[in-house]
């Protein structure tokens, strides 16, 4: 049977976008739809010390007739570094963040040049370290699907409609100083629930 779960790839995806994955056994990852500019193919959401914080992903003269595969990472913006020191500024005080943080370390401090790959690399660690098993693969053409279009469910200008995002708190790093920020990066859930992360993703779902 033809696998019609369509997947976009993420840039480290938010919560929802990993409990849907859960779902199932098997997905496809898109790599030939057109780059969609602004959309979390190229950005994340973290919890800094004085709230929301996005992470964007410099890229190297994009296009919307460019396909999603053949998109580059910029070479000249300093964003690694940046985005090294916003993950350590907003976890470094978690109580996951040393547990993992060698394993996202390499991802900030070698030269990236595929947006694609990058992202890819970054989504099998995060499976690994959530523990989810599933089979997936890469699109061979652009199609549209059968199913549930993934590739544009998760939008970035609207809140998700899941109201137990918002139910199910966990404690995060700053709670003392700001409400529970529900549906931000994974890695927010990773450092700060760390092995009990998949029990809260299946919970939303």
């Amino acid at each position: 049977m033809e696998n019609n779960n369509l997947f976009p790839l993420f840039y480290l995806g938010n919560i929802e976008y990993y409990a849907e994955i859960a779902k199932h056994k098997a997905i496809v990852f898109e790599q030939h739809e057109h780059f969609p500019k602004q959309t979390y193919r190229s950005r994340c959401e973290i919890l800094g010390p004085n709230g929301k914080l996005k992470l964007v992903l410099p890229l190297a003269k994009p296009n919307s007739r460019q396909v999603v595969k053949s998109v580059q990472l910029s070479t000249t913006d300093n964003w690694q570094k940046i985005h090294w020191k916003s993950l350590e500024s907003a976890y470094r005080s978690s109580p996951y963040f040393e547990y993992y943080e060698h394993e996202f370390y390499p991802f900030f401090h070698t030269q990236q040049h595929s947006l694609f790959s990058f992202n890819l690399e970054l989504h099998q660690l995060i499976l690994q370290l959530l523990q989810i098993d599933i089979d997936y693969t890469l699109s061979t053409k652009y199609k549209p699907t059968l199913g549930k279009d993934y590739r544009t469910f998760f939008n970035s200008k609207k809140e998700s409609a899941n109201t137990k995002l918002k139910e199910n708190t966990y404690i995060q790093v700053f709670n003392d100083r700001m409400e529970f920020q529900p549906n931000i990066s994974v890695v927010d859930l990773l450092f700060n629930e760390g092995p009990n992360s998949l029990t809260y993703l299946r919970d939303i779902t």
